[in-house]
């Protein structure tokens, strides 16, 4: 069965990007398509801006082109609620420098879930 896993990254994004530590500032997002804890392929997908709809808009972006799951460092709390009201899983990967190290841990097991206590406070202070 397939996956469609999301990361933040810094342009041009792809395995060896930095990752974007904030999941709605990031410039570009990495998609990687999993299949039997293999990765099968590497696109990148642009960001949308935040004045349209907010913290939100990224959410709705990622859950429209079906990804299921986010590998993130930092997001606060409605867009946390809103990935998992999606059906969007979301991991904490902030310790992880590159968008390939990320994947590998994410295959490997070794991400946590995204809870509340890897949230940021919101608003413009991110």
């Amino acid at each position: 069965m397939s996956e469609i896993v999301a990361i933040p990254s810094a342009l041009p994004g792809g395995l060896d990007a930095q990752m974007g530590m904030h999941f709605g500032h990031c410039d570009i997002y990495t998609i990687v398509e999993v299949e039997d804890g293999q990765i099968k392929s590497v696109s990148t997908l642009e960001n949308v801006p935040h004045q349209q709809g907010g913290c939100m808009a990224p959410v709705q972006h990622l859950a429209s082109h079906h990804v299921n799951a986010l590998l993130a460092g930092g997001m606060g709390m409605r867009p946390l609620m809103g990935f998992q009201q999606a059906g969007v899983k979301v991991f904490f990967a902030g310790n992880q420098l590159t968008v390939g190290g990320a994947v590998q841990a994410y295959l490997a097991g070794q991400l946590q879930p995204f809870s509340l206590e890897f949230t940021c406070g919101g608003g413009h202070a991110h």
